[in-house]
């Protein structure tokens, strides 16, 4: 009987895509990755939490469970990362990073060792072999698909890797998870960065990276306020400014960022050019094929999200090594250095990249706009 690793989270997700395999007929094993040792903002061990319900879908399914932890894995190859992004004044993305470096790797590892021949996840997304290769879809679910953070894996780890609800929606995952008793069918979803979960991002961070106050700027360098450090903002942002009315008395919004200055820019209006491009340019390109659909130099049209949960957009993207140059046909809103571009072929999951620096024009990327 092949033996089938169920990555668990103590949510709904990953407790139905165990009952599924189970229901299929695998030797189904459920293992908890502890991969943070933190207590929320009232003192409440939430992994703890977390692996207690976990221990209790199993046990009502009737599969074995174990807890493993990738707390230091985590820090060195995710964290650090993040650190360092937001050092930079940039708005990294660490789900992504910790589904290639932890999920897909050190967990894939141990299930490995653990005698399976593969793992399983509660991602709404789902894989299947074309022409002999393992390819990475959008999840039947439109507004679960969460082919955005897996964008970084490989055709080697899609082989070794199940998805069981990828092809169902929310609302019957759990219907299925209280049909069958399981603890979870009305546990709230996750929200937010893994490690940060429900409490204050603002005061989370500086536990970690100290504040370095400076001037808030208009374009033209009138000073309207002052900020507690530029890592602690990011574009197109509105909440949090402190700036009083004011102006033509419409809304604050983040529009750059001046590092070498540290200057925080901000400017009236949510529809203000400065907060709109139509080129961006991204790095550390990666391809789930191992390489891109087209030689170096060849446009390729594709689709693109900017961000988690945008709506397909049409783009133009021209690879050279692992640099992208994107040309979106629409203008895109706040499209922000840190974050990830990720290409799609239809509901096909090609890759991507990181952003840099976004502008109206090609020209604008080469002379250096945004870093």
């Amino acid at each position: 009987m092949e033996r089938i690793v169920v990555g668990m989270s103590g949510g709904v997700d990953s407790s139905v895509a165990a009952l599924l395999l189970k229901r299929q007929g695998y030797d189904v094993v459920g293992v908890f990755m502890k991969n943070w040792d933190e207590k929320d903002e009232n003192g409440t061990c939430t992994a703890a939490d977390d692996w207690r319900d976990v221990q209790s879908v199993c046990d009502t399914i009737g599969i074995p469970c174990y807890a493993v932890n990738f707390e230091r894995e985590y820090y060195d190859r995710v964290f650090s990362y993040f650190l360092d992004e937001y050092r930079r004044g940039r708005t990294p993305n660490p789900d992504v990073l910790c589904n290639r470096e932890i999920k897909f790797r050190a967990f894939l590892d141990y299930a490995l060792k653990l005698g399976a021949s593969r793992m399983a996840t509660g991602h709404f997304v789902r894989s299947e072999v074309r022409n002999g290769h393992p390819v990475l879809l959008k999840g039947a679910d439109a507004n679960k698909d969460q082919s955005y953070f897996l964008y970084m894996l490989k055709e080697r780890q899609l082989a070794r890797a199940l998805f069981p609800v990828g092809g169902m929606t929310k609302t019957q995952v759990r219907a299925v998870a209280a049909e069958n008793g399981l603890c979870t069918s009305k546990k709230k979803d996750s929200t937010g960065v893994c490690f940060i979960g429900e409490r204050n991002f603002r005061r989370f961070l500086q536990g970690f990276l100290p504040m370095q106050p400076g001037q808030m700027r208009t374009p033209d360098g009138r000073v309207v306020g002052e900020h507690i450090g530029l890592a602690y903002y990011t574009l197109g942002q509105r909440r949090g400014l402190g700036i009083g009315g004011g102006g033509d008395g419409r809304r604050w919004f983040v529009v750059d960022k001046d590092l070498e200055h540290n200057v925080l820019v901000v400017e009236q209006g949510e529809d203000s050019p400065r907060l709109y491009s139509r080129f961006v340019r991204a790095s550390g390109a990666t391809w789930i094929a191992g390489e891109a659909p087209a030689p170096d130099g060849t446009p390729m049209r594709l689709t693109a999200r900017f961000r988690y949960r945008q709506s397909d957009q049409a783009v133009t993207v021209v690879a050279r090594g692992e640099s992208l140059l994107i040309e979106a046909d629409e203008l895109q809103r706040a499209v922000t250095p840190g974050q990830s571009v990720v290409l799609y072929d239809g509901d096909v999951c090609l890759g991507g990249a990181v952003a840099d620096a976004a502008g109206m024009t090609a020209a604008e990327l080469r002379d250096g706009k945004n870093g």
